[in-house]
């Protein structure tokens, strides 16, 4: 049986573990899935305090849509940037945190990545549902750009998936990984992501410097959440290369991920 065919054969255990997860999440919480709501709009309460407040930041004007407010700019970038943040981490862990399971019975290991993400993905539609309502409720109708958000979180799925698979097994055989991304590349990414700022601020500040024009439009992160303000608070379209990036960015990590994951699959029980 090729190992698509046994991923595909095993979706049941994919919904199992992935509601598995849904359970565990906020297990002993008073609030329980309202959480899901209260830490991000907690987080631009306080991001809006320290940027809009003290350093004087505020939302670009919309355009066409002619919205300007900075909190709700912030809101429509860190909705993306949590789902991506959110799903790495987790998918850093779930190999190491399952090692008894892995260990004791076989079945296909990706299972467990694609169970992280997809619990990701329920509290990313959350946090895309509250914005939408406030969005709303500002007169911006984001209703009509619903399929298009849909598409955009179907390819950052797709996306994070792929990354997420290698670094599971990056994980599994080296423990500075965790550390390594976790702590230092993901700190790094979020700040050389446009959400507290835009991005029309980077370029600005690369204008005479190309190379580092390159690097920083190459951030998959920033076509992302770029994609997502264009689409919710801007009302427009992506651009065509935008476009073309995330589903390129999307295909690559993806089948990178499987083969990676294949690869150092053989071995996991061993390492862990």
């Amino acid at each position: 049986m090729s190992k698509l065919s046994e991923i595909t054969a095993t979706r049941e255990l994919i919904l199992n573990l992935t509601l598995r997860e849904l359970r565990s999440r906020y297990k002993r919480s008073v609030l329980g899935w309202a959480w899901s709501m209260l830490n991000p709009l907690s987080t631009v309460v306080i991001y809006t305090i320290v940027f809009k407040y003290f350093f004087h930041a505020q939302g670009p004007v919309g355009r066409p849509s002619g919205l300007k407010n900075f909190s709700i700019y912030l809101f429509c970038g860190l909705t993306a940037w949590n789902f991506f943040n959110a799903s790495i981490n987790g998918a850093m862990g779930t190999l190491v945190g399952n090692a008894g399971l892995i260990k004791k019975v076989y079945f296909p290991r990706e299972n467990l990545v694609f169970a992280t993400v997809l619990s990701s993905v329920v509290s990313f539609l959350i946090e895309l549902g509250v914005a939408i309502v406030i969005l709303l409720a500002l007169g911006n109708n984001v209703l009509p750009w619903i399929p298009v958000i849909l598409l955009l979180v179907l390819l950052e799925t797709i996306f994070v998936t792929g990354l997420g698979l290698i670094v599971a097994v990056a994980n599994a055989y080296f423990r500075d990984v965790q550390y390594l991304v976790g702590s230092i590349l993901l700190q790094m990414l979020f700040y050389l992501t446009p959400i507290v700022y835009e991005a029309k601020v980077a370029y600005d500040a690369t204008a005479g410097h190309p190379v580092l024009r390159r690097l920083y439009t190459a951030n998959p992160t920033l076509q992302f959440v770029e994609s997502f303000h264009r689409v919710m608070y801007d009302l427009r379209w992506p651009t065509a290369s935008n476009f073309v990036y995330l589903f390129a960015a999307s295909g690559i990590s993806l089948v990178s991920g499987l083969w990676v994951f294949n690869r150092f699959d053989g071995d996991l029980a061993e390492e862990l």
